[in-house]
């Protein structure tokens, strides 16, 4: 099996439809999506460049400046920037960040920071440190933003039941 991974600006740029739609939900795609097929998993440079052909081909338009950089600084931040820090760098108010947020992904922005610096959280966890970092306020905030993402406390997670860290090894550093 291989996977694809986007950011979350593909929504509008590469697949064209809103991820809003798609939230508590499952989207079962047909199994030749984008006419891949079962000879495609035989060898991975193969499979690599069709798919870069199929989103070169599928991004027909250029992407807007002020996305990029707002995706950037909110991945090399790693979520712990605030709403407003990203107005002023970014030259766009928040209501209209949050109207984008909301339209492309049902969230609104201060949700999505919220989510970036938790997944960046869990690398901390991994090693087995506890001790809030990222802009936590303390430990019962970091405690109670780790059991709400993840259903269960910091202590639990970090003994990797059911293989909960299996996708830390794919998220890329920043």
């Amino acid at each position: 099996m291989f996977a694809i991974s986007f950011y979350p600006i593909a929504a509008e740029y590469v697949f064209k439809a809103s991820f809003a739609e798609l939230q508590n939900t499952r989207k079962i795609l047909p199994a030749d999506y984008w006419g891949f097929s079962k000879d495609d998993l035989d060898d991975f440079q193969t499979f690599q460049q069709k798919a870069v052909n199929i989103v070169s081909s599928l991004l027909q338009e250029d992407i807007d400046d002020r996305k990029i950089k707002l995706f950037e600084s909110i991945y090399a931040a790693r979520g712990e920037i605030t709403v407003k820090a990203l107005q002023e760098k970014i030259y766009w108010s928040s209501r209209q960040m949050n109207r984008y947020f909301n339209k492309w992904f049902g969230i609104t922005l201060k949700s999505y920071l919220n989510i970036i610096r938790f997944s960046n959280s869990l690398k901390q966890l991994k090693n087995g440190d506890f001790y809030p970092q990222l802009g936590y306020a303390d430990q019962s905030h970091f405690i109670r933003e780790v059991k709400k993402f993840a259903g269960v406390k910091p202590f639990i997670l970090n003994k990797n039941e059911n293989d909960r860290f299996i996708q830390l090894s794919l998220m890329p550093e920043k």
